[in-house]
């Protein structure tokens, strides 16, 4: 059966956030959007929503499953630094 505390369902729990706010963002508006004149905005909502979801599972014990998803936010910020301020 599927194991709800584990770090790699953490890990795909994070990814989910950025990768739709990005296909939303940049595929469907092609940067017709207010909101794309600043260019990092998508990404810090995606990561307001993996925080959401960081205590959401802080919160029912999931230790692994909030261990996943601090790292992908952590790494998604890092990379949202390196590469959008740069």
């Amino acid at each position: 059966m599927f194991n709800r505390n584990s770090t790699l369902l953490g890990i795909g729990l994070a990814a989910l956030p950025p990768l739709v706010l990005w296909l939303i963002f940049v595929i469907f508006l092609r940067n017709e959007a207010i909101i794309m004149d600043k260019p990092a905005i998508p990404y810090l909502i995606a990561i307001g929503l993996n925080l959401v979801m960081l205590r959401y599972f802080a919160r029912k014990h999931f230790d692994l499953t909030s261990r996943g998803i601090m790292m992908t936010t952590f790494v998604c910020m890092l990379l949202i630094a390196i590469f959008k301020f740069h």
